[in-house]
């Protein structure tokens, strides 16, 4: 397999959503995204299926479901929301915060229900913006080089 663009991995991670998983084709380098839904039906699907009882945009994701469980040597499950932790890159940003009164603002956000909804409305308050998404985005490269170097896929920066 040729090197996959690191870039292109990070794109993917920044983008996490319930019911969806995104794989590594490690025979090709491209990252395929198919939902739980889409999986179920390959799964359950018998030999010849055309799959016309879903619409023209589902099928194509379901024959790549299919590709998925039929060939699963050739595909990686890339890291989930959860090997993320999205709230654990929080409190790192917090912790990076040279002013102590804003890294305490940001620690306060993040506690309890609706942390992630408080610390998007203190990083905008304090105009940590610009600072939240940078960091954010060199902890998903770093995530997406780590995973990269676990599973021996080489990558281009």
């Amino acid at each position: 397999m040729k090197p996959v663009k690191l870039k292109d991995i990070v794109d993917e991670l920044e983008i996490q959503m319930d019911e969806y998983n995104k794989y590594l084709n490690k025979e090709t380098g491209e990252i395929i995204t198919v939902s739980t839904e889409e999986l179920s039906i390959a799964e359950e699907s018998e030999e010849g299926d055309d799959f016309s009882d879903y619409p023209d945009w589902q099928r194509d994701s379901i024959r790549d479901a299919l590709d998925i469980i039929e060939n699963w040597e050739n595909y990686i499950a890339l890291p989930d929301k959860w090997e993320i932790d999205e709230y654990r890159i929080m409190e790192k940003f917090c912790g990076s915060i040279k002013n102590d009164r804003i890294s305490d603002a940001l620690y306060s956000a993040i506690q309890g229900r609706g942390a992630f909804r408080r610390f998007k409305d203190a990083i905008h308050r304090y105009g940590v913006e610009d600072d939240w998404y940078r960091f954010r985005k060199e902890a998903l490269k770093n995530i997406a080089m780590e995973w990269c170097e676990e599973n021996g896929i080489k990558y281009i920066k």
